[in-house]
């Protein structure tokens, strides 16, 4: 037996539903089926974009999973049984002459995420695919699904694509710092978050971060509610 060396001062922690330990746990009794349905839970979990998946090619590639199973065999029956049991969905494609699995993670979200590619709704480029994020050390991106499902609840399509726009309309760091206002405020929804990046928008967040207001702002009116009714003079 290989000895683990113990948890260092400071780890990083992701979310396990609780149900798994509850409801799951004491039925999984196959340990490649115990060790996949754990993998996927954790690294879905820090994937980024909509809809989250892994494929087979990518878990195939990925070491710190193949070190722990005994080959693609172990591998691929983990991922039958898991998703023989619920625990995740899979979803078989083709693209350019080659067979690719996606898999999901059995949430509401993810089901109606597979409908939507089955009825072509979702382009999904299964070629290059949602690539996974680091589960450890410096330089994790920030993550705008992780913030809304560890801030405020579960993530929906709708919820998603809102999302996706606002991570492409403003700064990361105005994304993390609405979080952390509306947390602060015990306002943990979606569309006071929005507000807010909306107000630093038209006003200006300052600090001296992209936007802010450390000088005036000539469009500041312009852009506000009642721009329509405001010209700005030519000298």
């Amino acid at each position: 037996m290989k000895a683990f060396g113990g948890f260092p001062g400071r780890v990083k922690f992701v979310a396990i539903p609780r149900v798994f330990f509850t409801d799951l746990l004491p039925i999984i009794d196959d340990i490649a089926e115990l060790k996949v349905s754990l993998y996927l839970l954790q690294a879905l979990y820090t994937k980024k974009g909509y809809p989250r998946y892994i494929t087979d090619v990518e878990l195939l590639s990925d070491r710190v999973l193949m070190s722990g199973v005994d080959g693609e065999a172990e591998l691929r029956r983990g991922l039958r049984l898991a998703t023989a049991r619920g625990t995740l969905l899979s979803l078989a494609m083709n693209r350019n002459g080659r067979h690719v699995e996606l898999y999901f993670v059995n949430t509401e979200s993810d089901r109606e995420a597979c409908e939507r590619i089955k009825a072509g709704d979702i382009d999904i480029d299964v070629d290059v695919g949602n690539k996974l994020v680091s589960t450890g050390g410096a330089g994790d991106e920030l993550n705008i699904f992780t913030l809304y499902e560890e801030n405020i609840g579960m993530l929906t399509p709708m919820i998603a694509e809102e999302l996706k726009y606002a991570e492409q309309q403003y700064p990361a760091v105005w994304i993390e710092g609405a979080f952390k206002e509306a947390v602060g405020q015990n306002k943990r929804n979606w569309k006071y978050v929005e507000a807010i990046l909306k107000r630093w928008e038209s006003e200006g967040r300052g600090h001296g971060e992209p936007g802010g207001n450390t000088k005036a702002d000539p469009n500041k009116y312009i852009r506000g509610k009642y721009g329509h009714l405001v010209r700005r003079r030519i000298d």
